[in-house]
């Protein structure tokens, strides 16, 4: 399943709700084989998205740069290599939640072996090559409280993150990348956002129009941001308490 074949939830004929679309959670667990081509594919791509809070709360239990990179690796890499880890379940809910469990089932199988089998002896299925993952820890604020905080702030951060790029892709798509760039700092209210009278200068827009062109786009962030919500959890209704614990985490 490619990221660009994710579809937006869909309005009901009945003008209701939105009808929740197959997403990459529910796609690997209805699969029931872990080694089903579409669920191995699906669980890959939320694996290299969502990569990063897994090596930053790795990095905050304590472990050095190059053991948790390692250890990022080797844990996705049997995740995805075998199947769902021994002794975590197989369970609807938030694949942030589900994660972060086998993470912890990860890490203390691998204090229990002590480091008595090298790791990386099997084939490796998925790599950080090239990615500087230390790069971005050192960047991370040393007050918050536990890993588990960092964890959740991080896959907020990873989330908006995801969420931007494909706002930006579709603007780009239709030659407009330069409104895009000046209106961006609008979608969540940044410290760089230009006041609307020299927007309007900038980008030749009466006040009405800035206004307009400025709902559209959050509206469309909206939209994109529970799509990308509803690629990680099994049920609709899972999708606006997944909103608003990712509010909380970007707020504490």
């Amino acid at each position: 399943m490619k990221p660009d074949d994710r579809s937006l939830p869909t309005e009901s004929a009945a003008g209701g709700s939105p009808v929740f679309a197959t997403t990459q959670w529910t796609i690997v667990l209805a699969a029931g084989d872990p080694g089903h081509p579409q669920a191995t594919a699906a669980l890959e791509q939320l694996c290299r998205t969502y990569w990063y809070p897994v090596y930053a709360y790795v990095r905050r239990k304590g472990r050095i740069a190059a053991e948790a990179e390692d250890l990022t690796q080797e844990f996705f890499s049997r995740l995805l290599g075998r199947g769902f880890p021994a002794g975590v379940q197989r369970e609807g809910g938030k694949f942030r939640s589900y994660l972060l469990r086998a993470l912890d089932h990860f890490l203390v199988n691998e204090w229990r072996r002590d480091n008595a089998v090298k790791r990386g002896g099997g084939t490796t299925t998925f790599s950080l090559d090239g990615v500087d993952a230390e790069a971005r820890y050192r960047l991370e604020p040393q007050d918050i409280a536990t890993p588990e905080l960092l964890y959740d702030r991080r896959w907020a951060a990873m989330v908006l993150d995801a969420v931007r790029m494909r706002l930006r892709q579709e603007y780009a798509h239709q030659g407009k990348e330069t409104l895009f760039a000046a209106l961006e700092p609008c979608l969540t209210g940044a410290d760089n956002q230009l006041p609307y009278a020299e927007l309007m200068s900038r980008l030749g827009l009466k006040a009405s129009a800035l206004k307009m062109t400025v709902h559209r786009m959050r509206k469309r962030f909206g939209q994109i941001l529970r799509d990308e919500i509803a690629q990680t959890v099994a049920t609709p209704d899972e999708v606006e308490d997944e909103i608003r614990h990712l509010i909380t985490a970007t707020s504490t």
